[in-house]
């Protein structure tokens, strides 16, 4: 019911500004902190399928340069649709963390706020500890979401590269001289993949602390 009502208040955005949107959320019941969960949950998921297209468009790429035979404009035409899902797939990411960093920007605006209103020392004392270990986990993994996102795009930027030669070079030679970047690229999805799943895991660390805490 919860990500039912997300959905449905989600295109309040699309009239609105955030503070409207968070607003009509918490009428409804939703919090700053449920939609953060919910909304690094997007962030890791996207990642998560980044991280599958970009080993597909390895693969792809791969079997371009290194399988013989077959029909040039078939491969070709393969790779560059595995390149624009890439790109899609890292645009996605993108608009994912900036959807984290709002929400949690919003978040911790608040909860400085709130704290100006206890009149209780040791539980304000105990609220602003809360907020600086949230805000220091929230930060880890902010970065290490965005060290992947860099990362995206040297490796675009190489098979945007390879995409736009093979469009204008469509031959057995053509396909022969690109055999030697297949291993730059390899390496360079390789350290990719490794910051994506490094991401994903500190997603789910802070995901489960804020639910177990919630």
């Amino acid at each position: 019911m919860r990500r039912l009502i997300l959905v449905c208040c989600a295109l309040l955005t699309l009239v609105g500004c955030q503070s409207a949107y968070y607003s009509a959320m918490e009428k409804a019941g939703i919090h700053k902190r449920d939609i953060l969960v919910d909304r690094v949950e997007d962030a890791r998921d996207s990642q998560q399928h980044a991280k599958e297209q970009f080993k597909d468009a390895l693969e792809r790429y791969r079997s371009v340069v290194e399988v013989k035979g077959g029909d040039l404009q078939k491969r070709y035409d393969a790779l560059n649709s595995e390149y624009e899902a890439s790109v899609a797939s890292a645009r996605d990411m993108r608009s994912r963390i900036e959807a984290v960093e709002d929400v949690a920007d919003a978040l911790f605006k608040e909860w400085e706020g709130e704290l100006k209103q206890y009149s209780n020392a040791s539980l304000k004392s105990a609220s602003a500890k809360e907020l600086s270990r949230t805000r220091t986990e929230y930060r880890t993994l902010i970065q290490r979401m965005k060290a992947a996102e860099q990362r995206i795009e040297p490796v675009l930027s190489v098979l945007r590269d390879q995409v736009l030669f093979l469009k204008h070079n469509l031959n057995a030679r053509a396909i022969s001289a690109l055999h030697g970047e297949y291993r730059s690229l390899q390496g360079n999805v390789d350290q990719l993949l490794a910051d994506m799943q490094r991401a994903i895991d500190e997603a789910d660390t802070f995901i489960r602390r804020l639910q177990t805490e919630g």
